[in-house]
C-alpha cells in the first residue's frame, strides 16, 4: 500500500514537472530536444517503477532490432508499456489516438515530437493521411515507429482483434516490423494503480521482413505476439488459452 501511494506521488509530480518544463521546448524549431526530454521522462518513470514500486523490467531479444528504421508492434497490457518502449529506442515516432490532443500541453508535446496522431473514428481518410503525410515524415527523418496493433489496452489473458492499420503501415513503410511480447500487466495491471513488486519481462521477437500480403502478415504478427505474451504469463496464464476475444470495430 505504501509503495503504491509513493509511486503515485512520484508519477504525478514527475509528470507535472516534466510537462511544465517541456513548454519552452515547444518554441524551439527542432524536434529532437523534445524527443530527448520525453525519453528522459520515460527513463525516470522506469526508475520509479523499479525503486519505489519494486517492478523491475527485464528486456529480452533487444539484439533482434533490425538495422535502420523499423516498426515496433507491441502488446499493450499496462500504462507502463509506453515508458518501456520509449526508454529503449531513441526518437520513436509513436502512433497515438487523437483523444490525447484534448489536453493542451500533451497535444503540443506530441505534435512537437512528431507523433503520428490518428483519428479514432476515421477510416480510409485517416489511413490515407497516415500513409501520405506522417509516414513520409518519419521516413525522411529515418525514424522507427511504435504502434499497438490492438489499438486498446487488453487485460492479462485477453486480446483484442488486431486492427488492419498496422498492415497498411508495414506495407507503406517498406521496413521490417519488430513484434513485442510482454507480461507487464501482471505487475502494473490495466488502468490500475495497484502495482505488484516483481520482475516483468518485455521480449522482442523475430522481425517480420517486408513483402507479405495482408492476411499472412496479420496472422503471423498476431501469432508471434500473442503466443509469446501468453508464454510469459507462465502458471498465471488462463486455462485453455485466452479468456476471451474482445471484439472491436476496425475503422482502418
Amino acid at each position: 500500500m505504501i509503495r503504491n501511494i509513493l509511486f503515485q506521488v512520484a508519477y504525478w509530480v514527475t509528470s507535472a514537472l516534466f510537462a511544465v518544463l517541456a513548454v519552452p521546448l515547444l518554441l524551439l524549431p527542432a524536434r529532437r530536444p523534445m524527443s530527448a526530454w520525453i525519453r528522459l521522462y520515460s527513463k525516470l518513470m522506469r526508475f520509479w517503477m523499479r525503486v519505489i514500486a519494486g517492478v523491475r523490467v527485464e528486456v529480452k531479444g533487444r539484439e533482434r532490432a533490425p538495422e535502420g528504421p523499423f516498426i515496433v508492434a507491441a502488446k499493450h497490457q499496462s500504462w507502463g508499456d509506453g515508458f518501456i518502449m520509449v526508454s529503449e529506442f531513441p526518437d520513436l515516432a509513436m502512433v497515438v489516438g487523437d483523444h490525447l490532443e484534448k489536453f493542451p500541453i500533451v497535444g503540443g508535446i506530441l505534435r512537437k515530437m512528431g507523433a503520428i496522431i490518428v483519428d479514432n473514428c476515421g477510416g480510409a481518410h485517416a489511413r490515407a493521411r497516415l500513409v501520405d503525410e506522417d509516414l513520409k515524415k518519419a521516413a525522411a527523418d529515418n525514424r522507427s515507429i511504435l504502434i499497438y496493433p490492438e489499438g486498446h489496452l487488453s487485460p492479462v489473458g485477453e486480446r483484442h482483434r488486431y486492427r488492419r492499420g498496422v498492415f497498411h503501415m508495414y506495407e507503406a513503410y517498406g521496413r521490417p516490423t519488430l513484434p513485442v511480447a510482454t507480461n507487464l500487466g501482471l505487475f502494473w495491471p490495466q488502468q490500475s494503480w495497484k502495482l505488484t513488486p516483481g520482475v516483468a519481462t518485455v521480449e522482442f521477437l523475430p522481425a517480420i521482413e517486408p513483402g507479405l500480403g495482408k492476411d499472412a502478415f496479420m496472422a503471423l504478427l498476431e501469432e508471434r505476439i500473442e503466443t509469446a505474451s501468453l508464454a510469459l504469463l507462465g502458471d498465471r496464464a488462463p486455462q485453455g488459452g485466452y479468456l476471451a476475444r474482445a471484439p472491436l470495430p476496425d475503422p482502418a
